[in-house]
């Protein structure tokens, strides 16, 4: 657990730049923690009266939007920026201080903006959400049309959001496993496992999950879900149906706990067979959706042994030992053993390629679940999905 002192703030108060030398620690004021969850640690303070947030959490993997849900879970809908850390190229959010991922978030207030109008008086929708449905013509100010989550607004008047419908048919997802706290699915490729935005018209893992009595997360696009899988990987993935799963659950993924097994069709022959990829990860500033390789990145670890091969390619058995974003498809496109299919990371992909699956799929997980309704003891489990069947070289 962190123990920070207005020292201790001051220091990373300087590292973001938001300080400089001539600051002492008495220019940090009203300084308080608060233990948000397992992983998560919120520090508050005054520092030359403006009011700032510290997150130290170890699950955020410099998510923007997760650190925010955050601190609105703890303090509602606060008003502000998430600093980015000006000592990263790569314009990540993350700072790291004494062994720990830092992240700062400077309190802005201002008039009454439209957006956090309607986040007040409709805290079931994130702040991100509400600013989507303005920006696509869901809101109304006095009968006209809403553009701009910044206009500001008065006493008096009419506000209307009219929230548009999902359409899209629920999808009845193979189930693996499922008791009262878990359920496991076997996802199918293309599928997302939780949405991206407001506007998003796609059945999801997290809505399936909801469906079948996941509480976890209500409230948000992310019901039930404690990992992910990327939208054209397949495979095994677990959902918490409470909280107090859900904490068991990503305890054991943030201490790698949790045992994953992928199955891999990659360009090429690898060589050495079997052997371990240690190389760091980083967000590509280029492309804040993608990752790259980079010296200053996260550590991130891939066991890999090759099961078969032919002449162009190999199916190789995957064992990540982390769990970062792409961790997976950034580490072979490196060895210039991209994943077949994969449309972001081989960069030397054919028309016919893209237009097939990309060849990752999650075949197992080995996880410890809580008991069952009348029993005492956690269980140790094993899921397995079958291997598609034209993985088959």
């Amino acid at each position: 657990m962190a123990k920070f002192n207005s020292g201790d703030i001051l220091k990373i108060l300087r590292k973001f730049q938001i300080a400089g030398e001539e600051n002492v620690p008495r220019n940090v004021e009203e300084l308080k923690k608060i233990t948000a969850d397992e992983f998560s640690e919120i520090f508050t303070f005054k520092f030359n009266k403006h009011k700032f947030f510290i997150v130290v959490d170890g699950m955020a993997e410099d998510d923007e939007f997760y650190i925010q849900d955050l601190l609105r879970k703890h303090f509602g809908d606060i008003e502000g920026e998430l600093i980015k850390n000006p000592l990263d190229l790569m314009m990540s959010f993350a700072l790291p201080f004494e062994g720990k991922d830092i992240y700062l978030f400077r309190n802005i207030t201002s008039k009454t903006r439209l957006d956090v109008y309607l986040a007040e008086n409709y805290p079931e929708f994130s702040r991100a959400t509400i600013q989507k449905y303005i920006k696509n013509g869901f809101v109304k100010v006095n009968g006209k049309i809403a553009k701009k989550p910044k206009d500001a607004i008065v006493k008096g008047d009419k506000i209307e959001l009219e929230i548009p419908e999902k359409t899209a048919e629920k999808i009845n997802f193979p189930i693996l496993f499922e008791d009262d706290n878990v359920i496991v699915i076997n996802k199918p490729r293309g599928i997302l496992t939780h949405s991206k935005g407001a506007l998003n018209d796609e059945f999801t893992v997290a809505d399936f999950f909801e469906s079948r009595g996941a509480r976890f997360g209500e409230g948000t696009n992310r019901i039930g879900i404690v990992h992910r899988l990327d939208r054209e990987t397949s495979g095994v993935i677990i959902g918490a149906k409470n909280d107090k799963t859900a904490k068991k659950l990503q305890k054991q993924f943030s201490e790698r706990t949790a045992k994953k097994t992928y199955v891999a069709i990659v360009k090429g022959i690898l060589n050495p067979r079997k052997a371990l990829i240690d190389i760091p990860i980083a967000r590509n500033g280029s492309a804040p959706s993608t990752f790259m390789i980079h010296a200053k990145g996260k550590p991130a670890q891939t066991k890999y042994e090759v099961l078969k091969e032919n002449e162009n390619f190999s199916l190789v058995k995957l064992m990540p030992k982390t769990g970062r974003t792409h961790q997976l498809r950034v580490h072979l496109s490196y060895l210039n053993h991209p994943i077949l299919g994969d449309r972001i990371y081989d960069k030397n992909i054919s028309k016919s390629e893209s237009e097939d699956r990309m060849f990752l799929h999650a075949q197992s997980l080995e996880i410890t679940i809580p008991p069952k309704k009348g029993e005492k003891e956690s269980q140790r489990m094993i899921f397995e999905s079958e291997i598609p069947e034209n993985f088959e070289l």
